[in-house]
């Protein structure tokens, strides 16, 4: 199987958001955001591998401006990293106001997504050929992310399943709930 480069399935895609998209302030509903996100990783995933891909994670989704009624939003995306069926896909959200150019970057996240084959099994992906230093730099931030990821949850397994259900009552009795177990 022959590699392939970032470029060739990097992809863009921009749309207007409508009314129809956001709640009554005039604001786009978050997950109107991650389906679009959603979708654009799949492109990509879908152009490197050549198969059909499902999303298995999202990391680092964080809203750091609202997007409103009448922007045009661009979704760029990119393979940051690709394992043996499973690519992190980079995306960056920005928003253009047309009347007064005014663009803003919205938000950016990590979707991983993995490669199946017509039985519905995980196949293998080509490798990511790396041309310039940022696509180094994001091959290794994603690596670090996959690693990460892996740790939250042993970590999770390790330290959260492992509780009596009395030690979890003290865990949390410091916090904003009641327990009425």
């Amino acid at each position: 199987m022959e590699g392939k480069t970032v470029k060739s399935s990097q992809t863009t895609i921009t749309e207007l958001m409508i009314p129809s998209y956001a709640n009554f302030g005039g604001k786009v509903h978050g997950g109107i955001l991650l389906g679009l996100m959603d979708k654009v990783a799949y492109v990509v995933a879908s152009k490197h591998s050549g198969d059909y891909c499902v999303t298995v994670s999202v990391d680092g989704v964080e809203f750091k401006e609202p997007v409103e009624v009448g922007d045009l939003i661009s979704l760029a995306a990119s393979v940051n990293y690709v394992g043996n069926s499973s690519m992190i896909i980079g995306i960056r959200i920005t928003s253009l106001k047309p009347k007064t150019g005014e663009e803003k970057h919205t938000n950016s996240c990590y979707f991983t997504m993995v490669a199946k084959d017509e039985e519905g099994h995980p196949t293998q992906v080509p490798e990511l050929i790396l041309e310039e230093e940022i696509e180094v730099r994001r091959f290794c931030d994603a690596k670090k992310l996959r690693a990460l990821r892996f740790e939250i949850k042993k970590m999770l397994n390790i330290e959260v399943k492992g509780l009596t259900f009395e030690e979890m009552k003290t865990m949390v009795a410091e916090n904003r709930c009641i327990i009425k177990a």
